[in-house]
């Protein structure tokens, strides 16, 4: 794949979540896609609903794009997901705890409030550009503490170089 080595060791769980780190480009979603679906697996996407216009939006949604407005009345986007979690018999999603492609120091957190409400595992997605490779070999239990889950979600991505490396930091 132009290169790239994908490292798979994770099981296909039948639910899971996809923490999907760096994310400092669109050929991030482009390889992440390719690659899961090179080893036989199907993800869905969060991606702002900005980009859900016609006709992209009827494509985004084909490949499992769930919308994510900006702003959000009545239900909040963890229970909206926690319930499309709990309605599915087998659903991956690929969520980037940076929640943007520039340069961030602190991470959404929602990703592990749904792994916690809705009982699914995370598994920890690299996007190495450094070293061409997609690697799915870890995943994480949110311990209810979401700043020490966060500091080792983090700490576990350092040394990742992103397609802009400027763009992406593990500091606070």
């Amino acid at each position: 794949m132009a290169g790239w080595k994908i490292e798979l060791t994770v099981p296909d769980f039948p639910k899971c979540i996809i923490c999907v780190a760096p994310h400092t480009s669109n050929w991030d979603f482009i390889l992440g896609k390719l690659a899961y679906a090179a080893v036989g697996r199907h993800a869905g996407f969060l991606m702002k609903e900005a980009w859900f216009f016609f006709p992209l939006g009827l494509i985004f949604k084909a490949i499992g794009g769930i919308p994510v407005p900006k702003k959000r009345g009545g239900v909040s986007l963890v229970d909206y997901v926690t319930a499309r979690f709990n309605a599915s018999q087998r659903m991956a999603v690929a969520i980037t705890p940076e929640g943007t492609r520039s340069r961030v120091t602190r991470w959404h957190t929602g990703f592990l409030h749904i792994a916690e409400n809705a009982r699914v595992p995370i598994v920890l997605g690299v996007l190495d550009f450094g070293h061409k490779i997609i690697r799915l070999t870890d995943t994480f239990t949110p311990t209810g503490n979401d700043e020490a889950d966060m500091r080792a979600i983090k700490d576990y991505y350092r040394g990742v170089e992103g397609k802009h490396p400027e763009k992406f930091t593990v500091d606070d």
